[in-house]
């Protein structure tokens, strides 16, 4: 593996709300260096989302907002038609919260990644993609600089942020399985989650090396990505997150922040 390999390594984290948690966040943060904080629509309140933008910024984890549809009840995994005016609003919405803890951390929001069923939508719905990054460009024109949009290569959104003039990085997922054409796979199907850490490492290590990986029919795929996102969800993920960085650092990839930090 080249020397000059450098990638991202991302979860997704504050996503408890109120008395109850579901990421381990000072776990995870030891080993991210991207972190997606949840915005309070599908998991997340103001409370947790200052604590989690305190710790990331302590550690030098970059903060980025996980935006989604409002959907407390449904996790924001549920299919949602939402008009335009209003997903831009609700998206700036977010952003604007989180921006409130992240700044007086210190660093500010550095980028955007949609969650759940907003994120599978806009890889191939232009109309909601523009949406997502009219709301983007809202939080941008308040916040007096360009916020980065994280999604899966060659999806809508990233078009549209590109075309937009914001900067865009491609994102790849060591934990869930791809269709041959390079999209995910919905969840209800199974192997969608990959749930087995050997597998997981494995793939970490192929996708950060453009290694081509087995697509969930067998055939093959190749995934390029600058960065790699492990779901803080899934059972265990602290542990699969530390165990993912150990094994990329092994293998000489340099495990680095798009957006500056650690």
């Amino acid at each position: 593996m080249s020397d000059a390999t450098v990638i991202d390594l991302n979860a997704d984290l504050g996503e408890g709300f109120g008395r109850w948690a579901l990421t381990d966040d000072d776990a995870l943060l030891e080993s991210v260096t991207s972190a997606n904080v949840a915005c309070g629509f599908h998991g997340g309140d103001p409370a947790t989302m200052r604590r989690v933008c305190l710790r990331a910024a302590q550690r030098g984890v970059a903060i980025g907002a996980q935006v989604s549809y409002r959907d407390l009840a449904g996790f924001g995994r549920r299919a949602m038609d939402v008009p335009a005016d209003e997903l831009a609003a609700e998206v700036a919405y977010q952003v604007g919260a989180l921006e409130v803890f992240a700044a007086a951390a210190g660093p500010g929001v550095s980028y955007v990644k949609p969650h759940g069923a907003l994120y599978n939508r806009v890889v191939h719905d232009a109309a909601q993609a523009a949406a997502v990054i009219d709301g983007v460009l809202i939080a941008c024109e308040a916040m007096g600089r360009d916020l980065t949009v994280l999604g899966l290569p060659g999806s809508r959104l990233l078009d549209v942020a590109g075309a937009a003039g914001l900067p865009t990085v491609t994102e790849a997922f060591a934990d869930r399985s791809y269709t041959p054409a390079g999209t995910l796979v919905p969840r209800a199907e199974h192997r969608a989650v990959i749930k087995d850490p050997g597998d997981v490492v494995a793939r970490a290590i192929a996708i950060a090396a453009r290694v081509p990986i087995d697509a969930h029919d067998g055939s093959s795929l190749t995934v390029t990505a600058r960065s790699l996102c492990v779901h803080g969800d899934t059972p265990g993920a602290a542990a699969l997150a530390a165990r993912v960085r150990a094994a990329l650092t092994e293998a000489g990839v340099q495990v680095r922040s798009f957006a500056g930090g650690r």
